[in-house]
């Protein structure tokens, strides 16, 4: 019997409601244009070496809710269930995120912001925030904390990416930024993963419009 299947229904069915909610929630920023974006839950117990996790399917339109809509998969990005649709294209980065950090939730988003801060931002690999009060939301109390939001290369070949999200991820900070792509964040629940991307997005829209100002 695989762990998958010891898994309780109830739990496989809250991170299908969760992840719903999430989707609908974001949709409703524009935050999935062009059917862009992918949210993954984490279900049942963890080890780095095996755990499993539901995720958006790929090509679906996310405003629209279906019952084709998530999957479930283990962590190397396969089905554990037989299904028709595929994961996500960028699921592996999702494996590596959970393999690191045993987080709970990971929400992806593209916005103008993210996008364009990563591309200012790319010759030194990391998006400085100075002082600002939404670096609380990552619980770092510091008084004029400074974060580092790093940045990695964007390749067509997800598997190569996944080599500098390993190496890149900052303990403190849950989350990382592909260039002119988007926010990886996550959390320990859904809740937390959405507070921190909502973190992040008005991090981003700030350093953006500071950046402005200053020329």
């Amino acid at each position: 019997m695989s762990t998958f299947n010891q898994i309780a229904t109830e739990d496989k069915q809250r991170a299908l409601a969760e992840l719903t909610e999430v989707k609908s929630l974001f949709a409703s920023r524009g935050w999935f244009p062009g059917t862009s974006g992918n949210l993954s839950i984490r279900v049942g117990d963890y080890t780095p070496d095996e755990f499993h996790f539901a995720i958006t399917a790929s090509g679906k339109d996310k405003s629209l809710s279906t019952p084709e809509d998530f999957l479930f998969v283990d962590q190397t990005g396969k089905p554990c269930e037989t299904t028709r649709l595929k994961p996500s294209a960028e699921t592996l980065i999702h494996c590596e995120i959970y393999r690191q950090t045993g987080a709970g939730a990971i929400f992806h988003i593209h916005s103008v912001f993210n996008s364009i801060v990563s591309e200012l931002f790319w010759e030194r690999k990391s998006i400085p925030v100075d002082g600002v009060e939404l670096i609380k939301a990552f619980n770092i109390w510091d008084e004029e904390a400074h974060i580092d939001i790093p940045i990695v290369s964007n390749f067509a070949h997800i598997p190569s990416i996944v080599p500098e999200v390993t190496e890149r991820l900052d303990p403190r900070i849950p989350g990382i930024m592909l260039r002119k792509h988007g926010i990886y964040a996550w959390g320990a629940n859904a809740f937390e993963a959405k507070r921190h991307l909502e973190a992040f997005e008005f991090l981003f829209e700030y350093v953006y419009r500071w950046e402005l100002l200053k020329r």
